[in-house]
């Protein structure tokens, strides 16, 4: 009972964005959702929230988007999602089989975010192998903000070496809440509940947080 409580209290504190004021201008960049494979040739879509302090929405950002696999390079298109404060839509179209780096810049500061590789296959050629769930959680840890924040600006404290108890965390990234009132809080980044599994797999396997 004791060792729950403990990790009720240092958890949220170990967890990705921990949205501490800091003075100064810094911004994260999270993506919605995020494919397992795309096709050449067809349109991959992204939408994501530009959060100023990994928390207030940024509106009217000029931002844009680009790929790169060796020495080729793709650019698409950005604009606003009108329905909602913040949030953005990309598209953008990869031209051969490979793999694709994609990097979002949000238009505010140095805010930029480079998703790690994306497997682009020939049409109709299908997924070619399946992504395991460590594979996805190491890929949505960098898709969701959380690199950003424990490795590259370490506003949250490193977490290598640590494991997690999966239920606890499981609810925690479903319902983030503050340990206590007037604490930083991180967002609800409306996660699914294959991609809370996937985060928790890689968190609590044999991985080095932030190694690409």
């Amino acid at each position: 009972m004791m060792a729950s409580n403990a990790l009720r209290v240092l958890v949220p504190g170990l967890l990705l964005p921990l949205l501490m004021g800091h003075a100064g201008g810094w911004a994260v960049i999270t993506v919605d959702d995020l494919p397992d494979v795309a096709e050449v040739g067809k349109p991959v879509a992204l939408s994501y929230m530009v959060r100023q302090h990994g928390m207030t929405p940024l509106d009217r950002m000029s931002g844009e988007i680009e790929a790169t696999s060796g020495t080729l390079t793709a650019r698409g298109s950005v604009g606003p999602m009108p329905s909602s404060s913040g949030h953005y839509t990309a598209s953008i179209t990869l031209p051969s089989a490979g793999e694709w780096s994609i990097t979002i810049r949000s238009g505010f500061g140095k805010s930029d975010l480079t998703l790690l590789p994306l497997t682009v296959v020939a049409t109709g050629a299908g997924l070619p192998r399946p992504v395991s769930d460590v594979d996805r959680g190491r890929r949505l840890f960098v898709a969701k903000g959380c690199e950003t924040c424990h490795v590259q600006i370490g506003v949250g404290p490193k977490l290598d070496g640590k494991r997690f108890d999966s239920t606890y965390i499981a609810g925690f990234l479903a319902n983030p809440t503050s340990p206590e009132p007037g604490k930083p809080a991180m967002p609800n980044l409306g996660l699914q509940q294959r991609e809370i599994a996937s985060l928790v797999a890689y968190l609590n396997g044999n991985r080095v947080v932030g190694a690409r």
